[in-house]
């Protein structure tokens, strides 16, 4: 059994399906794929995945991308190992339904100030010629549209209302962690990582206006509690090339 995990830096979508290699003690080999050196729309990284995104995992030969996916094809790929699943119709249920939450409510708000803060300076760095080129060469429609807005920037009100649905999240979050220790319950699941890949780990440094530890204290409580989980070490310590100058948030494109 090979496993190889291509992924960018321990953050969002790369370090939500890191964590669970680690947490089920799944020996992978790691391939790093700059995003900044635009290496996933490279012909032998687009070859993997067409869509041309990390993370993805390549188990002897099989191929599956979108985190949400991977975690879940981990967890019946590897029912052996530590599960990250309740693994009862209610409970497995109560995990998707947080996981459905982060990745339709969530992920993208998040993103999009990560992206105007972020992205946004590596897109309006790129020669003119040079942006049209690689606009070209992104497989996905959605994914070109969102460099275009990063290089001209994000209107105030888009930026507005994803914070107001960041809001939202974080307020429904510590209401939950008022009623179970996890979001899905007693045990700790893949919803915990997703939540605490996108938005868990990073709210307050982006967000510092928000004032997360006043607001939001079960959440603060709870972040600590993952981020000291062995397994989080393991995958936060991973490399990371992000230059410097862009390390404004904890936060990457996907």
């Amino acid at each position: 059994m090979t496993l190889k995990y291509y992924h960018a830096e321990p953050l969002a979508n790369s370090l939500k399906s890191m964590a669970p290699l680690f947490e089920k003690g799944l020996a992978f080999e790691s391939v790093y794929v700059n995003l900044h050196r635009f290496e996933q729309h490279e012909p032998w990284f687009v070859a993997i995945n067409p869509e041309g995104q990390v993370p993805v995992l390549d188990h002897d030969g099989t191929i599956i991308t979108h985190t949400t996916v991977i975690n879940e094809y981990l967890e019946d790929a590897f029912p052996d190992a530590p599960p990250l699943r309740p693994n009862t119709p209610e409970g497995n249920a109560r995990m998707r339904y947080w996981n459905k939450f982060v990745d339709e409510h969530v992920m993208n708000h998040v993103s999009m100030h990560g992206w105007h803060r972020m992205v946004g300076i590596i897109a309006r760095k790129i020669e003119s010629g040079d942006f049209e080129e690689m606009m070209a060469r992104i497989p996905l429609p959605d994914q070109r549209a969102k460099w275009k807005a990063a290089r001209s920037g994000f209107s105030e009100e888009q930026l507005a209302l994803a914070s107001e649905k960041i809001d939202y999240a974080v307020a429904k979050v510590e209401k939950q962690l008022g009623e179970t220790p996890w979001l899905a319950g007693d045990s700790y699941t893949l919803a915990d990582i997703n939540f605490y890949s996108h938005c868990g780990m990073m709210v307050e440094r982006m967000f510092p206006e928000k004032e997360i530890a006043t607001r939001a204290p079960r959440l603060v409580e709870w972040r600590d509690r993952v981020t000291a989980r062995p397994a989080m070490q393991q995958a936060l310590s991973m490399p990371d090339h992000t230059e410097p100058g862009l390390r404004t948030w904890s936060g990457h494109a996907r």
